[in-house]
């Protein structure tokens, strides 16, 4: 009976920890979920500005 009692507490302190990691998950995908909205959000505001790529190091510009 005892051990049976020991592995029921050792079963809810990891249910528990992981009840906890995944509240942790949670929060962080929502931000991350915010981020991508406004990266997207910024991204079609470029693109709907017109602005163009941008250049890095010796690439020429598209019209040369």
């Amino acid at each position: 009976m005892q051990l049976m009692e020991e592995k029921i507490a050792h079963l809810e302190r990891v249910l528990d920890d992981l009840s906890g990691v995944v509240a942790d998950q949670a929060v962080e995908i929502a931000i991350l979920t915010r981020q991508v909205a406004l990266l997207m959000q910024r991204e079609r505001e470029r693109v709907a500005d017109g602005g163009g790529g941008v250049i890095l190091g010796d690439e020429r510009p598209p019209h040369y």
